[in-house]
């Protein structure tokens, strides 16, 4: 398929993180954009003030009168539901109808591609590596998963010849995608609803590290049963960050690298999960031949993600985090950085389960992770795609917590039961709609300090 030849491009669920990168990214390009979401967001309000049409209503008679089928290109999500009207209206005009994932591929074939792969970090670990190819002068288009605050925006540069690109194993989405040079972050199990076992995971990214024919160009963590460079915090490695130390809140710390030693590094994220992510950036960037004074200048300004361990407040007295994890590797890690941060100090947790699923397969573990705050408030499982699994269900899953601090709160009473609770660090956390509530809470918050 030719995007040359393209002059619409249509989205079905054009409020997801991924996809609204693609609908900014072919209007940047000179595309008419428009598109259909379920329920309006913060996102689909950035886009429509960028010029998307979007509707919220499933309807056909919206679809704009001039996207022919000869001009047209449909970009769809996979938690469309097959009994979606304009889903069919442009099947059955045989429509050219791809996923986000095969467009993508489509633009990888074509450019210089950079893919970042894991169950964890993918969002984070692009987005700084972006950062330091736009920082740099590369001529670079990065998709992010996450609004980047340096830019406000999921969508980096407005470059033509090289890309930065999410990896996403879910639906096996990175195996279209075409990459020059890669890493992987992690291979935990997640998305048991789609592969069924953690072995098919695992073989599912074997067989996206095989299309890295240069195992040079492959950066992997310590612990991945796979060929490639190896990255790591403390310990041997190819690229291994050490000497680290705290200053005024950021990390400090020096890199080997297979040429150099690269000293006194400057990275404000928290957590020893995002120095790795910084690292497996750095270790891509220098491979690629990115000079050593563009990356120290681009960790040293590079501002972080919204959702991603994002600071809304950040006084002596009270310091409110938001943070999109949704997997308890992910809790676990919000959880060290946060002790990290704030020792001795009570740390109020509120937690949004995303899917049904997830909660089943990983409740044992959502537990335990959840029962390291001091005190947590549960909400109800935020459904996305899924419909309700008989006997999965919040209440369920606080009763396998072993913190004796701990209750379900509904989303109406959010608000008060925070401003009630004498917790100073306060961690909410969520895939689903609580995002929303950021603001709102941020606004309380501070109208009680």
């Amino acid at each position: 398929m030719n995007l040359n030849q393209i002059q619409n491009v249509y989205f079905i669920g054009i409020g997801g993180i991924g996809m609204s990168a693609l609908a900014r990214y072919f209007k940047y390009i000179g595309k008419q954009v428009s598109g259909y979401d379920k329920t309006p967001s913060m996102l689909t309000s950035e886009l429509i003030e960028s010029g998307i049409d979007i509707h919220f209503e499933d309807n056909i008679n919206l679809i704009p009168s001039d996207y022919f089928v000869e001009n047209t290109l449909v970009i769809f999500t996979p938690a469309v539901p097959k009994s979606h009207s304009e889903w069919n209206y442009f099947i059955e005009r045989n429509y050219e109808i791809k996923k986000r994932a095969e467009v993508l591929g489509i633009i990888t074939k074509d450019t210089f591609s950079f893919a970042v792969a894991g169950t964890h970090g993918k969002t984070t670990t692009s987005s700084i590596l972006g950062h330091i190819l736009y920082e740099s002068g590369a001529d670079v288009t990065a998709f992010v998963g996450g609004i980047v605050e340096n830019y406000n925006s999921n969508l980096i540069g407005t470059g033509k010849t090289v890309t930065v690109v999410e990896a996403d194993e879910f639906d096996r989405s990175f195996l279209h995608l075409h990459p020059n040079i890669a890493c992987i972050t992690s291979m935990d199990a997640d998305h048991l609803d789609i592969y069924g076992t953690s072995d098919a995971i695992e073989a599912s990214f074997v067989e996206f590290a095989s299309k890295v024919e240069d195992k040079n160009k492959l950066f992997i963590t310590r612990e991945l049963p796979l060929e490639g460079v190896q990255c790591a915090i403390n310990e041997d490695a190819v690229y291994k960050a050490y000497n680290v130390r705290i200053e005024d809140g950021s990390y400090v710390f020096d890199v080997q690298t297979p040429s150099e030693i690269i000293k006194d590094l400057h990275f404000g994220l928290p957590g020893k999960h995002n120095l790795m992510n910084g690292l497996m950036a750095i270790a891509m960037a220098k491979t690629y031949g990115t000079p050593t004074e563009a990356i120290a200048r681009a960790i040293a300004s590079f501002n972080g993600i919204r959702r991603r361990f994002s600071y809304q407040i950040k006084s002596e007295n009270l310091v409110y985090i938001d943070d999109y994890a949704h997997h308890p590797t992910e809790i676990n890690a919000v959880h060290q950085a946060v002790r990290e941060l704030y020792p001795g100090r009570k740390v109020l947790a509120v937690f949004q389960p995303h899917l049904f699923s997830r909660t089943r397969d990983f409740a044992d573990g959502f537990a335990a992770s959840l029962s390291q705050f001091d005190e947590v408030f549960l909400m109800d499982i935020y459904p996305a795609r899924e419909l309700p699994m008989e006997g999965i269900t919040s209440q369920w899953l606080l009763g396998k917590m072993t913190n004796s601090n701990k209750k379900i709160v509904a989303k109406e009473d959010l608000l008060a039961e925070i401003k009630a609770s004498d917790a100073p660090i306060i961690v909410t956390i969520g895939a689903g709609d609580i995002g929303e509530m950021v603001p709102s809470i941020k606004k309380m918050l501070n109208e009680n300090i």
